[in-house]
C-alpha cells in the first residue's frame, strides 16, 4: 500500500495533507467527523447495513491527515457479493462509503485524493469492481456510473441514479443481477462474562 499512497502523495503533492493508512488510534476521530460532516443519521442508511458488524476490505480503509497529524477526511472499502452472474456464480465486488471530508477542510482536494488512492489500491489488490451510493455529478469524474449497477439493488431504500458502480476490470459487472450481501469479516467482540 506504500507505493499506492506514495504515488498520490506524489500526484498530487498536498502541502497541507497527506493520505495514509488508517490506524485503530484513529476510530474516535474518524466517528467523529464522520457525525461533523454527515451527521448521525448515516446510520441509519442501507449502505450502512452492510457494513454494520464487519471490517473494511483488507488494506482499504485511508485517511487523510493534515499537518499536525489530525484526521481530515476517510475513505473505507467494504467487501459484499453484489449478486450472481450469468453462470450462477456469486460476483464479488467491494462497497465503497463513507466518504467524508471535514467540512473546515473542503475544496481542497482531500475527497478526490481519498478516492484516487481508494481506488488505486483496490485495483492494485486485485478487486474487480467498486459500487457505492452517492451524487452522480461527483463521482462520475472517478469513472462511477449508474448504468454498471441497473440491475443490482441495497438491501433498503436507495435511490436508484445515485446507486453507482466503477469496474476496475472490464467487464466484471456484466450481466450481474441481485441484492448485495455482505461478506467480509465480522468484528471481533469482547466475550462476556457471566455472573458468578
Amino acid at each position: 500500500m506504500a507505493a499506492v499512497l506514495n504515488s498520490v502523495r506524489a500526484f498530487f503533492a498536498p502541502s497541507s495533507f497527506v493520505i495514509d493508512a488508517e490506524n485503530p488510534g484513529d476510530v474516535v476521530a474518524r466517528e467523529n467527523l464522520l457525525d461533523r460532516a454527515m451527521g448521525v443519521e448515516r446510520r441509519k442508511k442501507s449502505s450502512e447495513k452492510l457494513r454494520r458488524g464487519r471490517i473494511p476490505a483488507d488494506g482499504l480503509a485511508l485517511v487523510a491527515r493534515d499537518r499536525d497529524g489530525h484526521v481530515i477526511g476517510t475513505v473505507r472499502l467494504w467487501n459484499v457479493e453484489a449478486g450472481v452472474g450469468m453462470d450462477g456464480n456469486a460476483i464479488n465486488a467491494l462497497l465503497l462509503g463513507p466518504l467524508a471530508v471535514d467540512p473546515e477542510h473542503g475544496g481542497k482536494g482531500v475527497g478526490s485524493a481519498l478516492m484516487r488512492a481508494a481506488i488505486m489500491e483496490a485495483k492494485q489488490r486485485g478487486h474487480g469492481a467498486i459500487l457505492l451510493v452517492g451524487d452522480a455529478p461527483y463521482y462520475e469524474r472517478f469513472g462511477f456510473f449508474a448504468a454498471k449497477a441497473q440491475h443490482l439493488v441495497m438491501p433498503g431504500p436507495f435511490e436508484r441514479s445515485r446507486f453507482l458502480a466503477l469496474e476496475l476490470e472490464e467487464g466484471w459487472l456484466d450481466g450481474v443481477a441481485g441484492i448485495l450481501v455482505p461478506t467480509g469479516r465480522m468484528l471481533a467482540t469482547a466475550p462476556v462474562r457471566k455472573a458468578a
